[in-house]
């Protein structure tokens, strides 16, 4: 007897979808407007804290040179993504086992090759993505600040963004300017926000609320509050020491909010990126989506006479902040966390 399958409803359709998507992995960017905002720290400690609460975690490192991840955890790094572009090594044996359960893909070398890549390259990429043998149940990408087109296509090939911000006005600015590109080019209207290097929580919630009010006004895009992290010697002696504080210092404050913003992370709401679609397909179709987006801002940057890795700054340079300009989004949030702040210290003051 044939068997005659019925078309499904849409919401049959979509339950199918969410039952694929089960075998996924979590993709997550994690990216920073500017410098010095303790983006690489973060990503350390987040996957340390999600490996102990029995995640399997693979980290994307998109940052070259001694600062890289690798780097900041005493590895040696030899090979790279773009070798298995070049089909030199497998995914596997360019995957580096780090400490505190943290497995590393070094691909400075290599993600900047992803938009020039040829069908036979692009194909032979996505099999071996496919094809990857590992367990995974969360993908971290580490985003080289400053690069906005790889940023784009990051953001466009992930289920979530995390921006981490520092209190200070130049961090706040660039993280704005970011979430403004990112928003502005590709509809993508809602990220996540950790702040970082803040003392105390009223602080962090004031400079969160005054950001996530102006994005809401000027950008019509939702913030969620991952947390904050305090600044913290256990820290600081842990990245000397090559390791996670969720390891070296498991008491400490910011090992504790490493684990709460972890939390977040897991039970979260995911952003609504295009990505969501592709990453269906696994990290095949994540590999699939970034290549895309690569190509797509190349082409773009091309027909534009631009620099394809233009810089955050140069990004903010767009910005409407003008002189004399008071109504500006970012002066009325730095104006607002500033006027915020009374003798004993900081109170939450909404936009």
């Amino acid at each position: 007897m044939e068997l005659i399958l019925a078309n499904p409803t849409e919401d049959q359709a979509e339950g199918l979808r969410r039952l694929l998507a089960q075998d996924s992995p979590h993709i997550i960017t994690v990216v920073s407007g500017s410098v010095g905002a303790g983006k690489t720290s973060t990503v350390i400690n987040l996957a340390a804290a999600l490996a102990r609460n029995g995640k399997d975690v693979l980290v994307i490192d998109e940052n070259a040179g001694a600062t890289n991840l690798a780097g900041t955890l005493g590895l040696s790094a030899h090979r790279d993504l773009l070798d298995v572009i070049r089909r030199d090594k497998t995914l596997d044996e360019v995957i580096i086992s780090g400490p505190d359960g943290i497995r590393l893909l070094p691909a400075g070398r290599g993600m900047p090759v992803l938009g020039k890549l040829g069908l036979p390259d692009q194909t032979h990429l996505i099999n071996c993505f496919d094809g990857f043998s590992q367990p995974m149940d969360v993908l971290l990408i580490d985003a080289a600040p400053g690069r906005i087109s790889r940023m784009l296509s990051l953001a466009l090939s992930s289920h979530e963004i995390v921006v981490v911000v520092s209190p200070e006005p130049a961090s706040i600015t660039a993280a704005y300017a970011l979430i403004k590109h990112i928003s502005g080019d590709h509809g993508i209207q809602r990220f996540s926000v950790l702040l970082n290097r803040t003392v105390i929580e009223t602080e962090a919630q004031m400079i969160f609320d005054n950001m996530a009010g102006v994005a809401s006004r000027y950008l019509a895009v939702s913030l969620d509050f991952m947390g904050f992290i305090p600044p913290d010697d256990k820290l600081r002696q842990s990245n000397r020491r090559g390791h996670s504080v969720i390891e070296a210092f498991p008491a400490a404050i910011s090992a504790t909010a490493f684990r709460r913003a972890a939390e977040a992370l897991t039970h979260g709401p995911r952003c609504e990126g295009e990505g969501n679609e592709s990453n269906e397909k696994g990290l095949g179709g994540f590999m699939q989506c970034l290549m895309q987006g690569s190509q797509s801002q190349r082409q773009h940057a091309s027909n534009n006479g631009g620099n394809q890795d233009g810089s955050i700054k140069q990004s903010a340079s767009n910005h409407p902040v003008k002189q004399g300009d008071r109504s500006s989004p970012v002066r009325q949030i730095n104006r607002n966390n500033i006027a915020a702040k009374g003798p004993k210290g900081p109170v939450v003051r909404h936009v």
